[in-house]
């Protein structure tokens, strides 16, 4: 049999095989070793031949938790399908046309995020409700993270483009509720269905091009829908100062409806393109022969499996827990405290005592929990997930409220406060192309991410000098294009670092893992900043007009302030030197919190980029591969003259104790362990060995038994 490890991506001959399979599961091994489906009656089974025509074993198949998996046929055929659809373009222009379909798309949902984030500002104001700017973003923030686990399972199951389509659809729902709101909660109602499409749109792109891109070339790939911000970040001044949203937000926001699915008309036909050429290859003929879960036992029993599948009762009450916690931070505090008031204490606790609900039902009930406990024990993937927390938390604890005080503290016109809040953006976006081009050279990332996160603290200590009067107004320029440099070297290359770890049919899971970590990190981050301003920023303002009135009319409609009391005026300047010493505290948070940031770096796994689409050669039980770490072992060396009890220099494993307990349970099984493994092996194999083994005792047929 060739040796998969230095096999590349081809396209497996099949045989057709007549087999009676009755409810039979299968095993998660890599797919490219088995396609199954679940039947009662007898069917054709799709097999994989090897090069010597010798058929390859199949399994009884549970998933990474012990536990079956019935839809496991359906992720293998969405996984065949899309490997075939990239052979498909595999033509040199056939891929400059893809990237080009996903720069359009990304032109479209780029430029209406920048400036819709903007424009909520202004719907807030309308509203006289400026301080709930925070609440809104924070609603948006718990949606996206839910989301994102529900589709990446489900783009699983159902395909990208479907997702796709699915998406789309919720983004031009959300964006009409928002443009016909007339209160702050339609608004925010709006919202749910608008980042339910946006967070689908970008996921579901992100996962395309991580199909059609080998590890070495993943990162060029992934920066493609990034690259409009060049053009955007000048733009979007230009657009929002002409829009004039004070008068017209409800226009401005409500012509996305239609414009942003006109941007992603290109890549659905190239996607369709892609299919109407995949589907005369005899490979696709004999996969779409195959009967999924859903053919075989109905509509009824398919919903009732992805039920279980999508974690729903674990989603909603995390969504719900972080809602409740989170959620009324941005409200308790104001032109008065509202921490006594019955509807913001409930909320709170309601979302503490569900924290430790969610965890007892993810450990005991969970069919497959929202945290596969296999996949997040390795430091490849709780540090990258660590990281995509942090990132989006200290940039919303210095970026949540940036334009409002450079608008109000730094004089700033609605052009020009546009165009430098979208800076970093512009930055990271130009330097991208060129850094993702270098590292198909070097096939490294982790030198460069610890690099990024550094760049990362100089440019939050340059926001934190510089927050406020005419003077800071290069200060923050430079800080922000130190920011947009630090981002690119680390915030995609974090993805791509945990994609290149593991096997192409977990890519979809540790993206989303990274994604949802990101979310929450947002709404967790926009909570936080809404805290602190709901919370300081009033009570600085009166401290210091000594007038409630204009107190109040300053903290909650700012923008009408400023006209008003212009630049220079004695009122104007005790209002910015409010607003200056908040926006103190805000950027103090997160310069403490890239210190963590850096750490977890230093903790990441760093695999080679090689030209495969993901690793091919993990064996059963084995999730993560591992190669040289260079860094964390130069690293471990020096603690271990510090710290006693880590194990020997000769051994490569981190965690000594964890591979210590490994290793003397396969012994006393009588396997003799292997040192030479680069891979981390799943712990308890022994339990999951005697489950497989009883699991299919039970489930093997008479008739099976008898071939």
């Amino acid at each position: 049999m060739e040796n998969r490890s230095n096999s590349k991506i081809s396209e497996p001959r099949f045989e057709r095989q007549e087999v009676h399979v009755t409810d039979k599961e299968y095993n998660d091994v890599p797919p490219e070793f088995e396609n199954v489906k679940y039947g009662q009656n007898a069917h054709q089974e799709v097999m994989p031949v090897d090069s010597d025509g010798e058929k390859q074993k199949l399994r009884p198949s549970l998933n990474m938790h012990g536990l079956p998996d019935k839809l496991h046929v359906s992720k293998w055929l969405v996984i065949r399908q899309s490997e075939l659809l990239a052979a498909e373009y595999d033509w040199w222009p056939f891929r400059i046309l893809l990237l080009f379909c996903a720069f359009i798309c990304g032109y479209g949902y780029g430029l209406d995020s920048n400036i819709r984030f903007i424009y909520t500002s202004y719907v807030t104001n309308s509203f006289s409700e400026h301080s709930l700017l925070s609440t809104v973003n924070v609603i948006n923030a718990v949606i996206s993270a839910a989301s994102q686990i529900v589709y990446a399972r489900l783009a699983d199951v159902f395909g990208r483009l479907t997702l796709f389509i699915t998406a789309v659809v919720f983004y031009s729902m959300g964006t009409v509720i928002q443009s016909q709101s007339y209160n702050i909660e339609t608004y925010a109602a709006g919202s749910i269905f608008y980042n339910l499409g946006y967070v689908g749109v970008v996921l579901v792109l992100l996962l395309i091009l991580s199909d059609f891109s080998s590890l070495k070339w993943r990162l060029f790939y992934q920066f493609a829908p990034t690259w409009p911000f060049i053009i955007n970040t000048w733009i979007s001044g230009n657009i929002t100062s002409r829009a004039n949203p004070q008068e017209n937000w409800s226009w401005d926001i409500g012509m996305w409806a239609f414009i942003f699915p006109l941007s992603c008309v290109p890549l659905i036909c190239c996607m369709l393109h892609m299919w109407w050429k995949a589907r005369r290859t005899e490979e696709w003929k004999i996969l779409n022969e195959e009967k999924t879960y859903f053919k075989t036992h109905g509509l009824v029993s398919f919903i009732k499996e992805l039920f279980w599948k999508l974690d729903t009762i674990g989603t909603f009450i995390m969504t719900v827990s972080l809602g409740c916690i989170l959620v009324p931070l941005t409200l308790a505090g104001g032109t008065s405290s509202k921490w006594d008031d019955s509807q913001i204490i409930g909320p709170l606790v309601l979302g503490v005592v569900l924290l430790p609900m969610l965890i007892v039902y993810e450990l005991k009930w969970a069919r497959e929990p929202i945290l596969p406990w296999k996949l997040i024990k390795d430091r490849a993937v709780w540090a990258s997930m660590s990281i995509s927390f942090l990132y989006d938390f200290i940039f919303y604890m210095a970026y949540d409220y940036l334009y409002t005080v450079m608008i109000v503290a730094v004089d700033e016109s609605v052009k020009s406060a546009t165009r430098i809040s979208s800076l970093s953006a512009f930055v990271s976006t130009v330097f991208s192309p060129f850094f993702a081009l270098y590292i198909t050279r070097v096939t490294r990332l982790k030198p460069y991410i610890i690099a990024g996160c550094g760049l990362w603290m100089v440019a939050m200590g340059l926001l934190y000098h510089f927050r406020g009067g005419k003077s800071s107004h290069s200060g923050i320029i430079g800080g922000l294009c130190v920011w947009g440099v630090g981002t690119t070297m680390f915030t995609y290359p974090v993805n791509v670092s945990v994609q290149s770890a593991t096997s192409h049919e977990n890519m979809a899971t540790v993206t989303s893992l990274n994604y949802t970590l990101y979310r929450i990190g947002s709404a967790v981050g926009i909570a936080v900043s809404g805290c602190i301003w709901t919370q300081n920023l009033y009570h600085e303002i009166f401290k210091r007009v000594k007038d409630a009135k204009i107190a109040s009319y300053a903290y909650e409609q700012p923008y009408n302030f400023i006209a008003e009391y212009t630049w220079g005026t004695p009122i104007r300047q005790q209002v910015v030197e409010a607003y200056m010493h908040v926006q103190k505290l805000e950027t103090l948070v997160g310069l403490v919190f890239c210190a963590p940031l850096l750490l977890f770096s230093l903790c990441l796994r760093d695999p080679e980029l090689t030209d495969e689409i993901a690793h091919n050669d993990l064996g059963e039980g084995e999730y993560i591969a591992r190669d040289k770490d260079y860094i964390f072992d130069w690293i471990e060396d020096k603690c271990r003259k510090f710290v006693p009890g880590l194990h020997p220099k000769g051994r490569h494993p981190s965690f000594a104790s964890q591979e210590a307990q490994e290793e003397t349970r396969s012994i006393e099984e009588g396997q003799v362990p292997d040192d030479s493994s680069d891979v981390v092996m799943e712990s308890g194999e022994s339990n999951f060995k005697k489950l497989q083994g009883e699991f299919h005792s039970r489930r093997v047929s008479s008739h099976e038994q008898n071939i």
